[in-house]
């Protein structure tokens, strides 16, 4: 990616691009790293190096936790076109979340490290707020998938995230039964007998690895 097309993302993607000085500005294209993340890969733990910011060019990032027995809870996904700053959580004092991320598919990524960024923070009031605005919006994601959890039926819970996958990326969403109940944080047992019961209804069609939607209109309505 040449200097003008970086200098063009970041000015769509990072609001406080035109605040920053000529050096600043080339202190961001000098030290970006573009990569690709194979689907399945943690990008960011606990216990690793605080990354940065990560701007997402294509596939996706999950967010998730993971409880004593194991169980995942997908807390909110970041799609293409977006940014993902729990990865530099190390650049905001107020926030401590112990959260992994991981690719949901073959994803690639800037990432604008976190030795880059720490400077910026401190001399730059406009970069501190948009890491902290952009993960408030987060909280946001957060908030509404525990209410998923506390007060949704099982149902609805799935019928929500294929429609969401839907919207994304077609009829056909290529997710085994595992990987559905992983990302909406139930056993695979339950995800199971639910999308047997949307394939009963017409709702689905169920193979291998993949999951067909054959009548949106009903899924649209079970999602609510």
């Amino acid at each position: 990616m040449n200097p003008t097309q970086l200098d063009k993302l970041f000015a769509q993607a990072l609001p406080f691009w035109p605040h920053l000085s000529p050096e600043e500005q080339a202190l961001f294209r000098d030290t970006a790293v573009f990569s690709t993340v194979s689907k399945g890969t943690i990008t960011h733990r606990a216990d690793q190096d605080c990354r940065g910011i990560m701007l997402i060019l294509s596939g996706q990032l999950r967010a998730y936790i993971v409880s004593e027995e194991g169980r995942e809870v997908t807390l909110y996904r970041v799609q293409a076109g977006e940014t993902c700053v729990l990865s530099s959580s190390c650049l905001m004092d107020a926030i401590v979340f112990d959260v992994l991320i991981e690719a949901m598919e073959d994803t690639q990524v800037i990432t604008l490290p976190a030795a880059a960024l720490a400077s910026l923070v401190q001399k730059r009031p406009e970069v501190e707020l948009f890491l902290y605005k952009t993960a408030s919006e987060r909280f946001s994601d957060i908030m509404w998938t525990i209410q998923q959890i506390l007060f949704m039926g099982m149902d609805r819970r799935t019928a929500i995230f294929l429609w969401d996958e839907y919207t994304r990326q077609g009829e056909v969403i290529p997710l085994t039964h595992d990987e559905v109940a992983r990302y909406i944080g139930s056993a695979r047992e339950v995800v199971t007998k639910v999308l047997k019961y949307f394939a009963q209804e017409g709702i689905v069609a169920l193979r291998r690895g993949k999951i067909t939607i054959l009548d949106k209109n009903k899924l649209r309505q079970l999602a609510g």
